[in-house]
Formats: structure tokens, C-alpha cells, sequence
């Protein structure tokens, strides 16, 4: 029995379509290192040069391209990437953003977030959750919401980028992917499906943040309270209505990664890869290196999915080393 989605294969080839020119085909880098480590051939997709930094613009770009064409504005939520991303496709698409920030978001992502010109709500995460807020505005505002994970055209986008790498590397066997709210992996286990129905593809969340591990083995839509992760892109409550179902009916398994694999992932993807990559950008490389899935003598693909650092974290971090 065939299970129907609120997106399909046909939604993300056509966000490619709109997406072609705009935004950057990212590069596949590979690693001898990475291979002898994690004893795999492992083919690392870098949306750390996406525009804006992660992958995040592909889904906002797919999205605003579809609003109606009277809607002048926008609110949306976000700690960051997202955040960006709907900043900088409003002002290509002159839609005025606004935007639902948490005031411990990394002080460089909502700088880059000013400086696209979008107008930045800060709220506090422990006092309100940014939905409840959101719908609080959009009401007053008579504004559409386009949320960071659970939009069709927000998954059809960041489809895109697995797309792109399988199209480039097919014989890829295993492919781990980020997952905060699930609209990468939605997306991913999409694209993936419809191209190789063979392929592993396997979200990674932080341990502290593991709501969607506990989804995925359950059934049941889990969710926890304002995560205390580095990884703030999967600081997210819970995955979404629509990304759920199919991450559990087509993701072969999500594991879990330490603060600490995370730290040591992102210094090695800094020093031996010379790549920029963020907490949550790592989490894939950090599955690899601590060994949490069993990848031996196959093709990996692997999503870095942002590289917008606030290195004025780093001492933080190196506690977790």
C-alpha cells in the first residue's frame, strides 16, 4: 500500500527548477582522513557555502517564491540559519521578513539577519515558546507564517540538496543528515527514496535534544523543553506534523551524538578539512567519528548543513573536548 505525503519527489524537483541560478550547487568534499577514520568513502555535502551559510536558503527561497504575489510581508521564527535564509530571499524577492528570534541566538547569525533587513522580534525561550508568539503576531498582523521545518515547500527545498549530491555521487550507500525539526531530513529521505530506495538514510540529533530518536522508535511524536545542546539548530521542540510521517516511514534510523562528539567533529572538519562548520553542521561527521552507526568499506554521504560559527563560543565548547 502506497503511503501519500504532504510532499513528493515532483515538489522537489521542481524547487530545483526555481532554485537553479539562485542558489549555489554546494561542493562535495572528501576527505583520505575522514575515510581512514571512519573506514568508508565519505562524500561531505558543504551547505556551509550555501547562501547564507546553511541549507536553509533552499526552503526559504522555494517558499517565498510561492506566496501570494499581494503579500508584502512576511513572520517567520528561527535562532538563526532559517532566520537569515527568510532575510535574505525577502530581499531578492522585495518581501519585507519579520522575524521571531530567541535573545540567546548566536550573536552572528542575528547580526547577518539585521544586516539582510529584516525587522527581528527577540523573545525569551524559557518565557514563551516562539509558535505560540508567532500565531500571537500573525493574528494581530494579519501576516502568513512560514515556519523553519514544517512547510511543503519549506521540505521540498531542503530536498534539494540531496538531490544534488545524489545526482553527483549515485553509488552512495549510507547518507546521515542533521535533524532539528526534520525539514532536511524529510526532504532527504524524499529525494533519496525516489532516486535509490536503497540508501540508509539516517538523521543525527544531539543526545540532549534526542526528541526525534525517541519519535522515530516510538510511533509517538515526542518533545522536549528548550534543550541546553551546542547544536542550537536542533534546539527545536519536537519534529512537525507534516515532517514526522515521513521520516518514519522512510528514514532508516536516527542516532544520537554527545556534546562532546560534536566538539571533537567540528575540530577535526576545522583543522584537517580547513571547513567552517557549525555545532549542528557537524553532527553527521561526529556520528562517523564516534562510531555510533556501522559504516565500514561503504559510500557515505554526509550533509554538512551550516557553517555560521560564533566563535565567541569556542571557549565554551572546548569544556565539552
Amino acid at each position: 500500500m502506497s503511503v501519500s505525503f504532504a510532499v513528493g519527489f515532483g515538489d522537489i524537483v521542481a524547487a530545483a527548477g526555481l532554485l537553479q541560478g539562485v542558489a549555489h550547487n554546494t561542493p562535495v568534499i572528501t576527505s583520505r582522513t575522514l575515510d581512514m577514520r571512519a573506514n568508508a568513502r565519505v562524500y561531505c555535502k558543504c551547505e556551509s557555502f550555501q547562501r547564507t551559510g546553511a541549507f536553509k536558503f533552499r526552503g526559504a527561497y522555494n517558499a517565498l517564491t510561492r506566496v501570494p504575489k499581494a503579500t508584502r510581508e512576511v513572520l517567520t521564527y528561527s535562532s538563526g540559519n532559517h532566520a537569515q535564509a527568510v532575510a535574505l530571499a525577502g530581499s531578492l524577492l522585495d518581501i519585507q521578513p519579520t522575524i521571531i528570534m530567541p535573545r540567546d541566538a548566536p550573536e552572528v547569525k542575528r547580526e547577518a539577519t539585521a544586516a539582510y533587513g529584516a525587522n527581528i522580534i527577540p523573545y525569551d525561550r524559557s518565557e514563551v515558546t516562539r509558535e505560540a508568539l508567532a500565531q500571537q503576531l500573525a493574528n494581530e498582523r494579519g501576516l502568513p507564517i512560514i515556519p523553519p521545518y514544517d512547510h511543503p515547500h519549506i521540505i521540498a527545498g531542503q530536498g534539494t540538496a540531496a538531490l544534488e549530491l545524489l545526482q553527483s555521487q549515485p553509488d552512495i550507500e549510507v547518507l546521515l543528515v542533521p535533524c532539528g525539526g526534520g525539514g532536511l531530513l524529510s526532504g532527504t529521505t524524499l529525494a533519496a527514496h525516489a532516486i535509490r530506495p536503497s540508501i540508509r538514510v539516517i538523521g543525527v540529533e544531539p543526545a540532549m535534544a534526542n526528541d526525534a530518536a525517541l519519535s522515530f522508535k516510538s510511533g509517538t511524536l515526542h518533545t522536549v523543553h528548550n534543550p541546553q545542546t551546542i547544536a542550537d539548530g536542533a534546539r527545536t521542540p519536537s519534529l512537525g506534523a507534516l515532517t514526522f510521517p515521513i521520516i518514519h516511514a522512510l528514514a532508516h534510523d536516527i542516532v544520537v551524538v554527545t556534546e562532546d562528539a560534536i566538539v571533537d567533529a567540528m575540530q577535526f572538519l576545522w583543522e584537517r578539512m580547513k571547513l567552517v562548520v557549525e555545532p549542528t553542521g557537524a553532527m553527521g561527521v561526529a556520528a562517523l567519528l564516534s562510531g555510533v552507526i556501522a559504516v565500514e568499506r561503504r559510500n557515505v554521504g554526509v550533509i554538512i548543513s551550516g557553517g555560521n560559527v560564533d566563535f565567541s563560543q569556542t571557549p565554551a565548547w572546548s569544556k565539552h573536548a
